[in-house]
């Protein structure tokens, strides 16, 4: 969901290790305010993205 991120770079990544998410890397805020990144979960790589509420989503 898009809107004005207040979530620092550290936070972003610290919600998805909290939802189960490892090996997170290329973590970026778009221009939207969404923090998307890839990571693994259960063995598979996914992209995932941390919105301005910071709920975590698997795409």
């Amino acid at each position: 969901m898009p809107g004005a991120n207040s979530f620092t770079e550290g936070q972003a990544k610290s919600r998805l290790e909290a939802s189960g998410y490892s090996n997170i890397g290329g973590l970026k805020k778009d221009d939207k305010g969404v923090w998307k990144a890839t990571a693994t979960h259960s063995g598979a790589q996914v992209n995932v993205t941390v919105d301005y509420r910071g709920n975590v989503t698997r795409n």
